[in-house]
């Protein structure tokens, strides 16, 4: 049996996420000597934070159709699930060399792509009257982040 998702739980994942993402940055931070580096890495993190600002109002912004549980599920399994999936696939903790600007940003260039990648599947899990359209504000919140990451990149390798 496939499973269906609302614009809810996408956005409950999406800011679990954010979350995730701050966290890297932030621990990123820590490893980094040069204050600069360090200023712009927690200036992510809190890029993060306002995303997970921005998924959090969208969420509470739903209808009550795009709230509407798919499944029957008494036990709240489907937010266990929601959380492992959103905590594995996107910014889990990988063995990097925080001392390392550009490997921190290669790093988080890749799962910048993943979580585009990961909205994308997600999209086809969506139903239209369950918000399916809403994932793509999601997805390009996601994009400017790629974009800022890349600049910066160059910037390093210049």
């Amino acid at each position: 049996m496939a499973y269906v998702f609302n614009m809810n739980e996408i956005l409950e994942m999406a800011e679990q996420i954010e979350r995730n993402g701050a966290a890297f940055y932030r621990n990123a931070a820590k490893g980094i000597s040069d204050s600069q580096k360090s200023k712009y890495l927690l200036e992510l993190a809190q890029m993060e934070d306002q995303h997970e600002k921005t998924f959090a109002s969208m969420r509470a912004q739903l209808s009550e159709k795009e709230k509407t549980s798919t499944l029957f599920d008494p036990e709240d399994e489907t937010v266990l699930y929601l959380r492992a999936l959103a905590d594995t696939r996107v910014f889990f903790e990988k063995k990097i060399d925080t001392s390392s600007m550009e490997e921190i940003l290669k790093e988080a260039l890749t799962a910048e792509k993943d979580s585009i990648v990961f909205y994308l599947g997600m999209k086809d899990l969506v139903p239209e009257k369950f918000g399916k359209e809403k994932i793509d504000s999601i997805i390009k919140e996601e994009m400017e982040h790629i974009k800022l990451l890349g600049k910066k990149l160059v910037e390093l390798k210049k």
